[in-house]
C-alpha cells in the first residue's frame, strides 16, 4: 500500500482538493486503484450545520455522510465511491477519543494528543486502506501549515511515515508563489517559509506543487529546489487554468507529477491514457453552442455555495457540446417590483437547494416566470418545494399556500415536515440523508431522461410534499413522475404542458461527472438551448461524450 499526503501552505483555498483529485485521475488512468480521504481540522463533527458562507456547500455521500466540498472533486475526477470513512474532522477524532476514554479503552492512562489523538488519526488512514483495498491512498490535510488545529494531523502523518517506510509515503506540499505586480515578478519567499514551517514539524516534502499566476522559469524553479530541499524536477508548476478546473489533470501530467510519484514509489505502470479527458477540454474550450442559465439562490455571492450545481451544469454542457454561461441571480433581487427583468433572455432557470425563508418569495416568483413563459426550469430539493408552492398559489388558487418551514400556521401546507422528523431536536446529521431509491413513472419526461424504472439518488431534507393535496395537483397537470418505491414520498415532479419543467426532492448534482453527466441536467441544458436559439438541438448536436447518458442508478 502506498500513501500520499497533500498539505497546503501560505494561504488557504489554494486548491489542495483539486490537486489531490487531479492526481487521483492520473493514477487511475495508469491502472492503479485509488482511494481519497480528507482530514478537516475544524472541531465541528461535520460541515452539516455550517452556513455555506462558512465552508461552501455540504457534499452528501451515498451513506448519508455530510462532508466537505472537496469530496465532490474526488468523486467527479475519479471512479471512486466515497463513504463517511473518506472524511474525518477533528471533531470526529476527539469525539471518538473521549468515547474511548469513557469506555475504559485506555486502561486508566492519561489521555493526551500524543499518542491518543494521533493514534486515532492513523487508525482512520489504515482503516480506509484496508477497506478500499486500493493501491494508493491520497489523504488531503485541510487548512494551512502553521494552523494550531492542524498540528495533530501533521504529527500523525509524520509518525505514520516512520511506521510504513520511506518508499511507501509521498509528501506533496501545495504552496503559493505570488506575483507582485509592482515589482513585475514572482516571489518564492512565502513558499520557502511555508516549507520551513513544515520541516520544523518533522515533515520534508518530496514534491512541491506551486500555485501561480505566471509561469515558473528555470531560475525560480532552481531557487525553490535549493531553498526548499527538493529536486529540481520535483518543483511542479500549477498555473491558474484558463477555462476549467478539468484542465488540471492534463496540466499536472505535462509537469510529470504522476511520473514522479510512481518513480518515488518504485512502481512501474503504463503512462496515463488521457484522450477522453482531452475531448472534455476540447468541448469546454471550443464548444459549438452556448446557453445562459440563471441560478436563483440566496448565496449567489459565494462561489462555492452551489459548487456541485455549477459543475453539473458544466457537465451537461460537455455532453451537449455547449458552453453554459451561469448567471448567479440573487433571489432577494427577484422579489423587487422589476425583479423579473433579471430573468429575461435566459435559456433556463434553476432553483437550487437551501434552508430558511430569506429570498423565498423571489424564488417563487422565478418559478412562476418559468412556468408562464415556458422557460425550461430545473428545481433541486428546495427548488421542487418552491415549484409546488408556486403551482398551488397561482394554478390551484391557494394564495396562502406555503411550506411549514416558512409559515407554521399556513392554512394550506402543501409542503410540510416529514413525519419522521417531528420529534427530532438535534440538528446535526438528522435529516433524511444519503442514497434512496426512487421509482420512475413510465411515459413521463423523467423516465425518458433516465431510461430506467428505478434510480438511486442522494437526499438532504426535512420537508416534503404533502400528499393530502396530491390529487388536486395531479388533476391540473402537475405530474408526479417519481416517488419512493412505496409510492408515499414525492421525489420528482414535472408539468404536463411545458417544454421542460422538472424538479426533484433529491440532489442529482451530487452524482454528476464530466465523463458521466447527470440525465436531468443534460435534458435541462438541451431544452434551454432549444428555447434560446429556436432550433431543434437534438438533431444538430454531435454525438455526446457518452453515446447515451448513463442513468444514475445502482451499480
Amino acid at each position: 500500500m502506498k500513501y500520499i499526503f497533500v498539505t497546503g501552505g501560505v494561504v488557504s483555498s489554494l486548491g489542495k482538493g483539486l490537486t489531490a483529485a487531479a492526481l487521483g485521475t492520473l493514477l487511475e488512468n495508469r491502472s492503479l486503484k485509488v482511494a481519497l480521504q480528507k482530514f478537516d481540522p475544524y472541531l465541528n463533527v461535520d460541515p452539516g450545520t455550517m452556513s455555506p458562507t462558512q465552508h461552501g456547500e455540504v457534499y452528501v455521500l451515498d451513506d448519508g455522510a455530510e462532508t466537505d466540498l472537496d469530496l465532490g472533486h474526488y468523486e467527479r475526477f475519479t471512479s471512486t465511491k466515497l463513504t463517511r470513512r473518506n472524511s474525518t474532522s477533528s471533531g470526529q477524532v476527539y469525539q471518538q477519543v473521549l468515547d474511548n476514554e469513557r469506555d475504559g479503552v485506555y486502561l486508566g492512562k492519561t489521555v493526551q494528543v500524543i499518542p491518543h489523538v494521533t493514534d486515532e488519526i492513523q487508525r482512520r488512514i489504515l482503516q480506509l486502506a484496508t477497506d478500499s483495498k486500493a493501491d494508493v491512498v491520497i489523504t488531503e490535510i485541510g487548512g494551512t501549515v502553521g494552523d494550531i488545529e492542524g498540528l495533530p494531523f501533521l504529527e500523525a502523518i509524520r509518525e505514520f511515515a516512520l511506521d510504513v517506510g520511506p518508499h511507501n509515503v509521498c509528501f506533496i506540499h501545495v504552496t503559493y508563489v505570488p506575483f507582485i505586480k509592482a515589482a513585475g515578478e514572482l516571489k518564492t519567499k512565502p513558499t520557502q517559509q511555508s516549507v520551513a514551517k513544515l520541516r520544523e514539524i518533522g515533515i520534508a516534502p518530496h514534491l512541491l506543487v506551486c500555485r501561480c499566476e505566471q509561469p515558473l522559469n528555470k531560475e525560480l524553479r532552481s531557487k525553490l529546489s535549493l531553498f526548499c530541499n527538493v529536486p529540481f524536477e520535483a518543483v511542479i508548476e500549477e498555473k491558474d487554468v484558463e477555462h476549467s478546473i478539468y484542465e488540471v489533470p492534463l496540466m499536472l501530467q505535462r509537469e510529470r507529477l504522476d511520473d514522479l510519484v510512481c518513480k518515488h514509489f518504485q512502481i512501474e505502470v503504463p503512462p496515463a491514457q488521457m484522450s477522453h479527458w482531452q475531448d472534455i477540454i476540447r468541448r469546454l474550450v471550443a464548444p459549438q453552442h452556448r446557453v445562459r442559465i440563471g441560478v436563483v439562490g440566496k448565496y449567489t455571492g459565494l462561489q462555492d455555495a452551489y459548487k456541485s450545481v455549477h459543475e453539473a451544469l458544466v457537465h451537461a454542457g460537455i455532453a451537449n457540446d455547449c458552453r453554459v454561461q451561469i448567471e448567479p441571480i440573487d433571489a432577494e433581487e427577484v422579489e423587487k417590483p422589476d425583479g423579473q427583468n433579471l430573468l429575461k433572455e435566459l435559456g433556463g432557470i434553476l432553483v437550487p437547494g437551501g434552508f430558511g425563508n430569506r429570498g423565498i418569495e423571489g424564488k417563487i416568483k422565478a418559478a412562476k416566470y418559468a412556468r408562464e413563459n415556458k422557460i425550461p426550469y430545473l428545481g433541486l430539493c428546495l427548488g421542487m418545494q418552491i415549484a409546488t408552492i408556486e403551482f398551488a398559489r397561482h394554478v390551484l388558487n391557494m394564495p396562502d399556500a406555503n411550506s411549514t418551514e416558512f409559515n407554521e400556521q399556513t392554512p394550506n401546507p402543501v409542503i410540510h415536515l416529514q413525519e419522521t422528523q417531528r420529534h427530532i431536536k438535534r440538528k446535526g446529521g438528522s435529516m433524511r440523508l444519503g442514497a434512496q431509491d426512487s421509482a420512475i413513472r413510465g411515459g413521463t419526461l423523467a423516465h425518458k431522461l433516465y431510461g430506467v424504472d428505478c434510480v438511486s439518488e442522494r437526499h438532504r431534507h426535512r420537508y416534503e410534499f404533502n400528499n393530502d393535496y396530491r390529487s388536486r395537483f395531479e388533476a391540473e397537470g402537475f405530474v408526479v413522475s417519481g416517488t419512493t418505491p412505496d409510492n408515499h414520498l414525492v421525489e420528482i415532479i414535472e408539468l404536463r404542458d411545458h417544454p421542460f419543467f422538472v424538479a426533484s426532492q433529491f440532489h442529482p448534482e451530487f452524482q454528476s461527472k464530466p465523463t458521466r453527466p447527470h440525465p436531468l441536467f443534460v435534458g435541462f441544458i438541451t431544452a434551454a438551448h432549444e428555447r434560446q436559439h429556436h432550433i431543434p438541438l437534438l438533431a444538430k448536436l454531435p454525438t455526446p461524450l457518452l453515446t447515451t447518458p448513463v442513468p444514475v442508478g445502482k451499480d
